[in-house]
């Protein structure tokens, strides 16, 4: 097989950190695993009922591309109710990750540049390259707050979008609703797309969620139901946003992704319906036992909502704290995963209690022996 086959975007791809920490973990024996995003329950059982009815029920072949009727009114008038925009519409995707995709590649022409913030979501780099854009990253540390002068400097002639995400993977950080409004009112003086995931937005525990889309009526937004109600594997996202945007990401849906699951938006219905807060609560609980269990010995910035933390790593190498915590059969990421520095490292607190507890320990054993 010849190298030459392989296309020239592919080497500015690299293999996930993420991945490689995951095949670490199948080398350790009952390793403290406390790096998978995802949710540690199972779907609830009423949603799994609606997917096998929907299978026993036939509901086994393509989708209309925008989504299933029933799913879409559901979607459509809670955004209606919650932004009141004439024309904004909402249609289903084949999880945010395919949103993102389908945003990207309909707004991005090659050279455009995307603002993305730093620390980021490990695909945002990778999918404008894709969609052949290229990233400016804007460093938003030591606090995780969005520094809107510097957002403002780094625009010119070449940018077309800012991609936000709050509440934010990986530091936790959920942005003021004096921040979202800056953001928001920035990107439309500028006339630049603003990219919203909203994928956490059902885990915020100090402050209410705030959308950008609340000031700034063309603000794409990209949700879906994988982290609210652990379908991760399920594949069912949404979008919503003006509506030729969505015309055009509908239309290359149809040629890539061609719809989500179709019996998944059949219990995706059933989703919409249930109530998820018992669950938020407990992410909250397992935040603060979390954040008591180590603010003696690591610095802690964000951590507002989703479920995750980015502590400062203890001897200044986020790659070498890490590597001695796997040694010590605890897994957790690397801030420069997710980031040009290496200063952090990640911790998902979608665990169990025990797990959490013996994965602290271990980390203030290593902190205190820097």
């Amino acid at each position: 097989m010849s190298d030459r086959w392989i296309a020239d975007r592919m080497k500015k791809i690299d293999a996930s950190g993420i991945r490689k920490v995951f095949d670490l973990a199948a080398q350790l024996k009952d390793p403290v695993n406390l790096s998978i995003g995802q949710p540690h329950f199972d779907t609830p059982q009423p949603i799994q009922d609606a997917l096998n009815r929907a299978v026993a029920e036939g509901k086994n072949a393509y989708s209309q591309t925008q989504g299933i009727k029933p799913l879409l009114e559901l979607i459509q008038g809670s955004v209606d109710e919650e932004f009141g925009h004439s024309d904004r519409k909402a249609f289903v995707t084949s999880g945010t990750s395919g949103g993102l995709m389908l945003a990207l590649s309909v707004i991005l022409n090659p050279g455009d540049e995307v603002i993305v913030f730093d620390p980021w979501f490990v695909m945002y780099k990778h999918l404008a390259t894709l969609a052949g854009g290229t990233v400016r990253f804007i460093s938003t540390y030591p606090d995780f707050k969005i520094p809107l002068e510097r957002v403002r400097g780094a625009i010119n002639e070449r940018t077309k979008m800012i991609l936000f995400n709050s509440p934010a993977n990986p530091s936790g950080y959920v942005a003021s609703e004096q921040e979202v409004r800056g953001l928001a009112e920035l990107a439309q003086e500028h006339d630049l797309a603003l990219l919203s995931d909203e994928i956490y937005r059902a885990f915020c525990y100090d402050q209410e969620f705030v959308s950008p889309a609340k000031f700034n009526d063309q603000t794409i937004v990209i949700d879906g139901f994988s982290k609210s109600h652990s379908m991760t594997g399920w594949r069912v996202g949404w979008c919503h946003g003006p509506e030729h945007v969505i015309q055009q990401m509908a239309k290359l849906q149809q040629f890539t992704f061609v719809c989500a699951p179709h019996p998944a938006q059949w219990a995706a219905c059933e989703a919409w319906k249930y109530d998820i807060s018992p669950m938020v609560d407990e992410y909250r609980k397992k935040r603060d036992l979390i954040r008591a269990e180590l603010s003696e010995d690591f610095e802690i910035e964000g951590a507002g909502g989703a479920f995750y933390m980015f502590p400062t790593a203890p001897g200044g190498s986020g790659t070498e704290f890490v590597k001695r915590a796997i040694a010590n059969n605890l897994l957790i990421i690397p801030g420069n995963v997710f980031s040009s520095e290496d200063t952090h490292f990640r911790i998902s607190y979608a665990a169990t209690d025990d797990q959490l507890k013996r994965g602290a320990e271990i980390l203030r054993n290593l902190a205190r022996e820097s």
